[in-house]
């Protein structure tokens, strides 16, 4: 269940990454494509920073974590490739 909140919380961040884009700079592509890039970069910080919690804190092994962290990771960071196809 955990994961899936996690996943949720990077889809309304990328949905608030684009708004914000769109606020700022309307639809010139150069100002979505920067919130997409941006999103993804600090969607990768989120994600490690809860793979490093899991293998720290909660005592689960790199190995274990790997593929949740992919998964937290590549479902929204393909939902953001997705909407770069759409809006741009």
């Amino acid at each position: 269940m955990r994961t899936v909140v996690i996943i949720l919380g990077g889809l309304v961040l990328l949905a608030v990454c684009v708004g914000i884009a769109r606020a700022v700079g309307g639809s010139r592509s150069d100002d979505m494509l920067t919130a997409i890039i941006g999103f993804i970069a600090v969607w990768f910080m989120i994600a490690a920073a809860n793979m490093w919690v899991g293998v720290t804190k909660a005592g689960y092994s790199f190995s274990e974590e790997l593929p949740i962290f992919l998964l937290i990771f590549g479902v929204p960071a393909a939902a953001a490739i997705l909407a770069k196809w759409k809006l741009l």
